[in-house]
């Protein structure tokens, strides 16, 4: 087990780097790789939904990212890499998605989508599956990120609230299909 721990850790600092190789490619190109985010109500949310998650603004937009993204990606991947892939596109894609819907007219690019699509999940894993692992995690995980859930709101023009909220709401999904035990059934009491 302890080996599968240092496995994910190893391929959440992968990703990590990757993203950050990104990043010097685009700020050395002026962020013109960020075309290729999601444009709301463009002909088509392809490639768009693929590469916003892979795409940043800044390097302090990234540096925001980086150590969530880690924390609640390694934490995802503890049921299984394979899993995790699954959910992560789940995410990206029905995020993204509504995004393209919904979303304001700009390029919205980002890892934040993940995060808060990882967040959604395992705070609703503590509710659907309610064993103790799994709620104390989605504890731990609202005492440290909890704030976050701010960003689903239209607070600032600068930051895609929309990415925040529909991938949020992914995560919350994904963790509905995936879950381990169903909710219980009602048996139509009222109180």
């Amino acid at each position: 087990m302890r080996r599968s721990y240092k496995k994910n850790a190893f391929r959440m600092l992968v990703l990590i780097a990757l993203l950050w190789c990104i990043e010097i490619i685009n700020s050395l190109m002026g962020h013109r790789l960020n075309v290729l985010g999601i444009y709301p109500g463009a002909d088509s949310p392809l490639p768009g939904i693929f590469f916003a998650p892979f795409l940043h603004g800044s390097f302090g937009h990234l540096g925001l990212n980086t150590l969530p993204l880690f924390t609640l990606g390694w934490l995802m991947s503890l049921r299984g890499f394979i899993r995790y892939i699954w959910i992560s596109l789940f995410i990206v894609v029905i995020g993204g998605l509504g995004v393209w819907v919904f979303g304001r007219e700009a390029f919205h690019v980002g890892a934040s989508g993940l995060i808060f699509g990882y967040f959604g999940y395992l705070v609703a894993q503590g509710v659907f599956e309610q064993s103790f692992r799994s709620v104390f995690i989605a504890s731990g995980i609202v005492a440290v990120y909890g704030g976050m859930i701010f960003g689903v709101l239209p607070i600032s023009s600068s930051v895609s609230w929309e990415t925040h909220l529909f991938s949020l709401l992914a995560g919350i999904a994904a963790c509905r299909i995936w879950s381990q035990r169903p909710l219980p059934k009602s048996n139509n009491k009222t109180v």
